[in-house]
């Protein structure tokens, strides 16, 4: 009886005589890509396949900082990698380290060899690109009359604002003569005047966008005075137009919202400039009428009018005071009077009159001494309410005392 193996010894025996053959450590494989997954660990697993037979190939996350595009369903490459057992499932496949598209070898060193050119001339230089206008009232395209890219544009153009004007200059955009198809859109879309232009198309391999790398394309792109926006293939698709052009969008698509502003946000903006204006305006007309009536108080204060007014009211004023002062005077004065008056009337003869006194005279003369009559002698008496005649009988002189 024949001995009996268990599956894994079958699967590492099988293991171990390919790891024998050497050729099979580092082997490059051409074929076309199929069933393509992605997988969120960052691994990459496809398979490859040609008319004789298919091959399970991976790619690990840690190898593809190397892959510089995305593979798609039907893409040729060539992978480069070791073929070992899958002890698990019990087949082999390719363990990918290398993946280039088929036939792209020359045309990725063309493309790198002409990027520098260019970019050491400074047509890639940040200085040179032109914005892209806010609103575009024309948007000039240039792409293939039929194609995915084209109906894109159209259809987000139309959704986001119907009344801006598409023109399409219908290129070859893959192919013997497509660059310079490219480049008579460019430059018929230029002279007519549209305020943007989209260069694009969809996806491909290199091979179907070398178009884009030409280096007359390039120029036009530059030597453009409308500015430009690229979209070629898929967001990981990167054209040496895409470098000279005034802007980069990832894709068709993407190049329709970025040059067509939505109808309704053009409406918020109006609202909120017309708010805005209303504001301005209505401040600017505050401030000119607070102007105005300054003015109009400073030439109504320097008018002749307002002077004469202005002198009036002091006169009127000097007037009162002066009228307060001579009326003070006047109190003042009559109250002096007052004091003279009543101090000369308690000097007054009458005053004295009245209190009991006389004034006599005698031949005309006042007398104040006795010895200035004699016995027989008339004398005149003065009352406070008449006078006295009568004769003296006799005189007495006394002894006055002088107080000392």
């Amino acid at each position: 009886m024949n001995k009996v193996y268990a599956v894994g010894q079958i699967n590492q025996y099988i293991k171990n005589l390919l790891a024998q053959e050497t050729i099979l450590h580092s082997v490059s494989v051409k074929g076309e890509v199929s069933n393509v997954k992605y997988h969120s660990s960052g691994h990459i697993y496809f398979t490859m396949k040609d008319n004789t037979g298919t091959l399970s190939c991976v790619m690990f996350a840690s190898a593809r900082s190397g892959l510089k595009f995305t593979m798609r369903e039907g893409m040729g490459i060539i992978a480069t990698g070791r073929i070992e057992v899958y002890m698990r499932d019990g087949k082999y496949q390719l363990y990918a380290e290398k993946i280039v598209q088929d036939g792209a070898g020359d045309l990725y060193a063309r493309y790198l060899e002409l990027k520098d050119k260019l970019e050491e001339m400074g047509m890639f230089d940040q200085s040179y690109k032109k914005d892209i206008p806010y609103y575009s009232r024309t948007i000039g395209i240039v792409t293939a009359a039929t194609g995915a890219a084209v109906q894109d544009i159209i259809q987000i153009a139309h959704r986001r604002n119907p009344y801006v004007q598409l023109i399409l200059c219908p290129a070859q955009v893959q192919g013997d003569g497509a660059a310079q198809s490219i480049v008579d859109g460019i430059e018929a879309l230029d002279r007519y005047g549209v305020d943007v232009i989209i260069v694009g198309r969809g996806g491909g391999s290199i091979e179907d966008l070398w178009a884009f790398n030409e280096e007359i394309v390039a120029r036009a792109i530059f030597a453009c005075n409308t500015p430009i926006v690229s979209a070629v293939g898929h967001e990981t698709d990167f054209t040496i137009a895409d470098f000279v052009a005034d802007k980069r969008a990832s894709t068709p698509s993407a190049a329709a919202e970025l040059t067509v502003v939505p109808y309704a946000d053009l409406e918020k903006r109006m609202q909120d400039l017309a708010v805005s204006l209303f504001d301005r305006v209505d401040h600017n007309i505050r401030m000119e009428k607070n102007r105005l009536h300054q003015t109009v108080t400073r030439l109504q204060a320097l008018s002749p009018g307002a002077r004469i007014r202005e002198k009036k009211m002091h006169y009127v004023n000097l007037l009162d005071q002066l009228q307060q002062v001579m009326q003070g005077n006047l109190m003042q004065n009559k109250h002096r009077l007052q004091m003279r008056i009543t101090e000369l009337e308690a000097l007054s003869p009458l005053t004295r009159l009245q209190g009991g006194y006389v004034h006599a005279t005698a031949k005309g003369k006042p007398l104040t001494k006795v010895s200035q009559v004699s016995a027989g002698d008339e004398i005149r008496l003065r009352l406070a309410d008449g006078t006295v005649q009568t004769r003296v009988e006799n005189t007495e002189k006394e002894k006055i005392a002088k107080i000392r």
